[in-house]
């Protein structure tokens, strides 16, 4: 018994130790990383135009790794429309997606909106990179409803 007793304090303070020298390695690499609570960048999108113009207006958003954002996204139009950018969404923390009285947690690919429709996403860019935005709905990416968006580190 004091053998397995000796032998779970090594084990332990072992693991004590590998987590602390693993932190001042991982830590300072994540130090340019503001934790600290933000006040949102409102940035607005329309997916589609009252007129019919199959186009995100505007078509092309940069965005700052670790800044705290909040996208209105709006459909004037009288079809539905998706905002898709999965590697985009697979570079950001979402923090939450509110639509229609109803609030979304966790990762997300896309977004449909009705004609009319709004939502707001609200994440924090993580990865820097250039990432292709695009509206599914047959026919409207090959109509040129496509766009940019970019996060800078």
């Amino acid at each position: 018994m004091q053998r397995l007793t000796g032998l779970l304090t090594n084990l332990l303070t072992g693991l004590v130790m590998g987590v602390l020298l693993l932190s001042l390695v991982v830590l300072p690499a994540k130090a340019d990383l503001n934790l600290n609570p933000q006040t949102a960048v409102s940035v607005s999108v329309e997916l589609g135009k009252a007129d019919g113009a199959l186009r995100f207006s505007p078509d092309t958003l940069t965005f700052q790794a670790g800044q705290l954002y909040k996208l209105a996204l709006s459909n004037p139009s009288n079809q539905k429309h998706y905002f898709t950018a999965k590697d985009f969404a697979d570079a950001v923390w979402t923090r939450n997606i509110k639509a229609g009285g109803v609030e979304i947690k966790g990762a997300i690919h896309d977004l449909e909106l009705k004609p009319g429709a709004q939502a707001e996403w609200s994440f924090v860019p993580l990865r820097s990179g250039t990432y292709t935005l695009r509206c599914t709905v047959p026919g409207h990416t090959e109509a040129g409803m496509v766009g940019i968006l970019t996060v800078r580190s």
